[in-house]
């Protein structure tokens, strides 16, 4: 492990070079959704990437979709009638030409289950996908909870270090440290 100035930098180049992220950072949300603090993350862009996660990570069926985790003030240009939906508590349709550019987070009925980011509601995961956009162009990366198959999503950062070590993510970032295998 290694400590790292800016995680969410850090964080952004992995997930834009392919690879996939363990994101461990403040307080843990309350229910069955991660919301950005305990979360794998990973490349929208890569087709292949829902396959790898299902089979390396989540290990689930394939045909279990992602979520988009998209910056608020780009959801418009991805969603048709977009609305701010902060807790993934509901799925809308990508805009026609916007659904080759994200094909891991594209459900088979042009669907996502979003997830609206805010700089004010999580600053960190706002940045993180601030970086990823700066980076890719895209303002958005896929988010599933941070746990296995069959598993409650980490709680604490011992059960963040057991299921990295567990399972095909490429790296892990508590806090201000990135831990690699």
């Amino acid at each position: 492990y290694k400590e790292i100035d800016n995680p969410a930098h850090v964080a952004a180049k992995c997930i834009a070079e392919g690879q996939i992220v363990g994101w461990f950072q403040g307080r843990m949300e309350f229910g069955q959704r991660a919301l950005g603090n305990r979360s794998i993350l990973a490349d929208p862009r890569r087709i292949e990437m829902k396959d790898m996660i299902n089979k390396a990570v989540k290990y689930r069926e394939p045909f279990r979709p992602f979520a988009p985790a998209i910056l608020h003030e780009y959801g418009n240009d991805f969603f048709e009638d977009y609305d701010y939906v902060p807790y993934m508590e509901r799925v809308l349709s990508f805009k026609k030409d916007c659904r080759k550019l994200v094909p891991a987070v594209c459900h088979v009925d042009n669907t996502g289950r979003l997830q609206s980011v805010t700089k004010s509601l999580n600053p960190l995961f706002w940045q993180l996908i601030d970086e990823f956009r700066k980076i890719t162009e895209i303002p958005l990366v896929l988010n599933t909870s941070f746990n296995l198959s069959g598993e409650p999503i980490v709680h604490s950062v011992a059960d963040a270090i057991r299921t990295f070590n567990s399972c095909g993510m490429d790296i892990l970032i508590i806090g201000k440290y990135q831990v690699q295998k």
